[in-house]
């Protein structure tokens, strides 16, 4: 039986230091703020942002949810996150994607737009630079940094280890391999056409899965002594959440695993909320590296 990876410690953890950090930052006046920006009514978008403003109120931030019409223009939407920039009130900003289908063109000029000191997921071209290059301003995309906060609280050492990514989109795959290159992992990062993947799974200490197709790996992937991460999030047949990987399969195999729901998704506002009252410490650069 695998030991279960869950995120709750983990999440309460972060939020602890987070609140930390908050009360210092009040104590001199300054009320860490982040504004969620939201295009239309996505019911997907609900749960995480519920979590979000949950978290933040436990950690003593303030949190905002703007929200503009499902058919706004860009131009719009390009008003918002200018008026975010320029209000020095507000500390982090997270433009909610997917955006709707006719802005889909536009997510990225959208994104960024976003002054990086705000940009507190990982959207904007200098984020990913300083990901991707450990220098400059800039926070890492939470999920990828939850995935990483996971596995030092639980004192799963990265460092010497092969680690197999897959998935390679630029919000978790990329980022995650990124972050566990400076942990001095090795890294093997996988896509859809990976030849053998089955093979290439079972030679990993550590598996991150982030394909973003419910069920798609399985126990012939894994072997015993791994750790393996799950980022995937659906909604099965029988209405119930479930994750990139087949936990009832995986679990007797391997030695740690996170579950889904309860694992990764519960991290990721801990790590957010964190980041915005980072961006607000005045002084101090947003780093990549920055979150315990």
């Amino acid at each position: 039986m695998a030991v279960l990876l869950t995120g709750k410690p983990v999440a309460d953890a972060l939020s602890a230091d987070t609140r930390t950090r908050a009360e210092a930052l009040l104590s001199k006046g300054v009320q860490p703020r982040l504004v969620l920006l939201r295009c239309g009514d996505n019911e997907a978008d609900g749960a995480y942002i519920r979590g979000a403003v949950k978290r933040a109120a436990l950690c003593g931030v303030a949190a905002e949810l703007r929200t503009l019409p499902a058919d706004v223009s860009a131009d719009v939407v390009a008003a918002a996150i200018d008026a975010v920039n320029r209000d020095p009130a507000v500390h982090g900003c997270l433009l909610l994607r997917p955006l709707p289908p006719h802005l889909r063109g536009e997510e990225s000029a959208l994104c960024a737009r976003l002054a990086p000191d705000k940009d507190v997921d990982g959207m904007t071209p200098e984020s990913a630079a300083a990901v991707f290059t450990g220098q400059g301003r800039g926070f890492a995309p939470c999920t990828a940094q939850a995935c990483m906060a996971l596995l030092r609280h639980y004192g799963i050492d990265s460092c010497g280890r092969h680690a197999v990514v897959i998935g390679r989109s630029p919000v978790v795959g990329r980022p995650v391999s990124m972050l566990l290159l400076r942990e001095n992992a090795t890294v093997t990062l996988c896509n859809s056409r990976t030849q053998n993947l089955p093979e290439v799974c079972k030679q990993a200490d550590i598996v991150v899965v982030a394909m973003g197709k419910m069920a798609a790996v399985g126990a012939d992937c894994l072997r015993e002594g791994q750790t393996v991460v799950d980022v995937g999030i659906h909604v099965n047949e029988e209405g119930k959440l479930c994750g990139d990987v087949q936990f009832a399969a995986a679990e007797p195999v391997v030695d740690a695993i996170t579950p889904v729901p309860g694992g990764v998704g519960t991290v990721t506002t801990s790590v957010l909320v964190g980041h915005v009252v980072q961006a607000a410490c005045k002084g101090i650069t947003p780093s990549v590296t920055a979150t315990p």
